[in-house]
């Protein structure tokens, strides 16, 4: 039986990043993926927005690690030449009930630590964005947009520097809670280390309860939101990432722009129980009201579908919104293993700032 010091499960954003802080506090670390590559799940089906950490509750791990690890991705990003762009985001009020709500998200955002947010009237948010139609918007100057690809080769170069080790079509199977850590079977072996990090993502609760001695109660049932994105051809409108106020389950159908200009629209929250990241292009008829809401002159027949993501969640549908879980020993009682479940946005923007605390949990 191989003996690793610690093992990563999930080559995503977040273990990537996991597997770096570890390495670079000494830890021998191996990190096992699923997939080929780093980054294929839910890391690469996003927005590529740099959150800023404006929706998320007070003392949440959401709002404090996301405004963290928004200061340390840029600094990160600048000092590896991972282009990362502050273009800022409007969050736009379509009529005076929606706009009374802006003064309750800019109040959530300056408890959280977010700088310099500005309301404007409906005058000032045309002056930034003549296309844009509102009521009265909020500014937010440091939310961005990031080279999600170029960001993970970036953390997993300096994970490899520090001696991280990366094996890719590597199914972790099951696993035993052992008095001296976690003992995978994986890929026809068995593994034995001191330390199992599952960031598996979409597949971290079926992980843990394939490990025995993790206790079943804590681990929470996974619920898979889609997330489906439609592209606008040629340049985009804005010149800023425009969002709705948000709605249940999501952040509402929101136009973000890629590095290269384009535009993206979405995502939508579509509940489904198998991993599918298909688009319907059916599904383009509910987006044009929800833009013409900000920008009424989208052009019928305008949107493209290009991309879906799946979101982890660990609640069900009309809940309250989850939070990040992160679970070390002191919360499962079982040694060598940390757990992260609901990794969902701002995962990407936090990845840094998690790394931190699962190194805490990691011992």
């Amino acid at each position: 039986m191989e003996f690793i010091d610690c093992v990563v499960v999930g080559a995503g954003v977040v273990g990537i990043a996991a597997a770096r802080a570890l390495a670079k506090a000494g830890r021998e670390v191996l990190v096992l993926e699923a997939a080929e590559a780093t980054g294929t799940s839910t890391s690469s089906r996003n927005s590529e927005v740099i959150h800023a950490g404006i929706y998320y509750p007070r003392d949440s791990l959401m709002a404090r690690l996301c405004v963290a690890g928004r200061r340390r991705l840029y600094a990160f990003c600048a000092m590896h030449g991972v282009e990362a762009r502050a273009c800022g985001k409007l969050i736009v009020a379509a009529d005076a009930a929606e706009a009374e709500r802006l003064v309750g998200i800019r109040a959530r955002a300056e408890a959280n630590g977010v700088e310099e947010m500005r309301m404007l009237t409906a005058g000032e948010a045309r002056a930034l964005e003549p296309a844009l139609a509102c009521a009265a918007a909020l500014h937010s100057p440091h939310t961005g947009i990031v080279d999600s690809h170029g960001y993970m080769l970036a953390l997993r170069g300096e994970a490899e520097a520090a001696g991280a080790t990366f094996v890719f079509h590597t199914h972790v199977e099951r696993g035993q809670v052992t008095d001296n850590g976690v003992t995978i079977e994986a890929a026809g072996m068995t593994l034995a280390c001191r330390t199992l990090v599952n960031s598996a993502g979409l597949h971290a609760p079926a992980l843990a309860r394939s490990i025995a001695g993790m206790p079943g109660a804590l681990v929470p049932r996974e619920y898979w939101a889609k997330g489906n994105y439609f592209s606008l051809p040629g340049r985009a409108p804005f010149s800023r990432l425009i969002y709705p106020v948000p709605v249940p389950g999501g952040l509402g159908v929101h136009l973000t722009i890629d590095l290269g200009g384009q535009a993206r629209f979405g995502p939508d929250v579509e509940w489904v129980d198998a991993i599918d990241y298909d688009v319907d292009p059916a599904r383009a008829d509910s987006f044009y009201a929800a833009i013409r809401r900000y920008w009424p002159d989208l052009k019928d027949g305008a949107l493209q579908p290009a991309y879906a993501g799946i979101r982890p969640k660990i609640v069900p549908p009309g809940a309250p919104a989850q939070d990040f879980v992160i679970q070390g020993r002191r919360v499962h009682g079982a040694k060598g293993l940390v757990n992260l479940f609901g990794i969902e946005s701002p995962g990407l923007t936090a990845a840094i700032a998690i790394a931190d605390l699962v190194v805490e949990a990691a011992g």
